[in-house]
C-alpha cells in the first residue's frame, strides 16, 4: 500500500470527478493509497485542509506558510505550535526557503523559516521542507534550529547529492515526486540511487508535477505509484518492497 506524503487535496483539479474530492480520494485508495498528507501552504486556508483532514481517517494535515506566501498571516512559532495541537496535524510545514521565486525577500524568508524550524523543536513534530536555489542557507538554518529528534523531510527534492547528505546527517527523510521520472532528471535519479531506502519517502505535490505518463496533466495522490516504480527501478526492488519501506517511514516519521 502507498502513501502519498505530500499533496494538496484543498487544490485539486476535480473536473474529471465531476467535481467531487470524494470520487478523486476513492480513486487513489482503489489503486492502493492508504494514507495521505494534506500539507498546508497559508493559513488562509488552513481550515479547508483541516476540514479535509477530519472527515477521513486515512487523511493527515500540516501547519505552515509556504516560502513564496507573501501576503496573510506570517505567524510565529508560538502560534504554530498552537495550531499544531489538532489530533490530525502530524507535520509543521511546508516551509523552506526559495530564492528561484523570492530573490528580493531573503532576509523575511529566513525568518520565517527559522519560526516553523522553533515550532518543530518545540512541538516535537517533524517539519516539511521546501528549498529551492537556497541550499548553503537552508542547510545553515536546519543545522541551527532543527531538532534532530523529530527532525523532518525535504520534500519534492531536487537538489545535489551533496545537500541531500548535509539533511541525512541532521536525521531528516528525503522526498521524491514525479520529477524522478522526468526525461531531463537524470541527476536527479543519481541522487535517488544515492539515498538510503529506509530514509526516502514518495509523493505527488499534487496537483503540481505529474509524473510520466501524466505529465503536463494535474496530478492527484492516485500517481503517486509512478513514483514507487521509478524508484524500484533505480534501487532494484520490488514495486512492493517500495511501497511497504515508504509506507513504513511515512509512520516512523510522522507517527501515524
Amino acid at each position: 500500500m502507498f502513501v502519498d506524503s505530500h499533496c494538496h487535496l484543498d487544490r485539486l483539479n476535480l473536473k474529471h470527478y465531476e467535481g467531487s474530492l470524494d470520487l478523486a480520494l476513492a480513486k487513489a485508495r482503489e489503486v492502493g493509497v492508504s494514507k495521505m498528507l494534506c500539507v498546508c501552504i497559508d493559513l488562509e486556508h488552513l481550515d479547508d485542509v483541516m476540514q479535509i483532514a477530519e472527515a477521513h481517517p486515512d487523511i493527515y494535515a500540516s501547519v505552515g506558510v509556504h516560502p513564496s506566501h507573501n501576503d496573510g498571516e506570517d505567524p510565529d512559532a508560538q502560534r504554530l505550535v498552537t495550531l499544531s495541537r489538532h489530533e490530525k496535524v502530524v507535520a509543521i510545514g511546508e516551509t523552506g526557503l526559495d530564492y528561484f521565486y523570492g530573490k528580493d525577500n531573503k532576509s523575511a524568508q529566513k525568518a520565517r523559516f527559522t519560526e516553523h524550524l522553533k515550532a518543530g523543536s518545540i512541538s516535537k513534530k517533524p517539519v516539511i521542507i521546501h528549498t529551492r536555489d537556497a541550499r548553503e542557507d537552508t542547510i545553515d538554518l536546519m543545522s541551527q534550529y532543527a531538532d534532530k529528534q523529530s527532525a523532518g523531510v525535504m520534500h519534492c527534492f531536487t537538489e545535489t547529492k551533496e545537500m541531500a547528505e548535509a539533511a541525512l546527517a541532521l536525521n531528516f527523510y528525503i522526498s521524491f515526486s514525479g520529477i524522478i521520472t522526468f526525461k531531463n532528471a537524470d541527476d536527479l535519479r543519481e541522487v535517488v540511487k544515492y539515498v538510503p531506502i529506509e530514509r526516502l519517502l514518495i509523493e505527488t505535490d499534487s496537483p503540481y508535477l505529474a509524473p510520466v505518463p501524466y505529465r503536463g496533466k494535474s496530478n492527484e495522490p492516485a500517481y503517486v505509484s509512478e513514483v514507487a516504480k521509478q524508484v524500484a527501478s533505480l534501487k532494484g526492488l520490488s514495486v512492493e518492497d517500495v511501497a511497504r519501506i515508504t509506507s513504513d517511514n511515512f509512520t516512523n516519521l510522522f507517527g501515524v
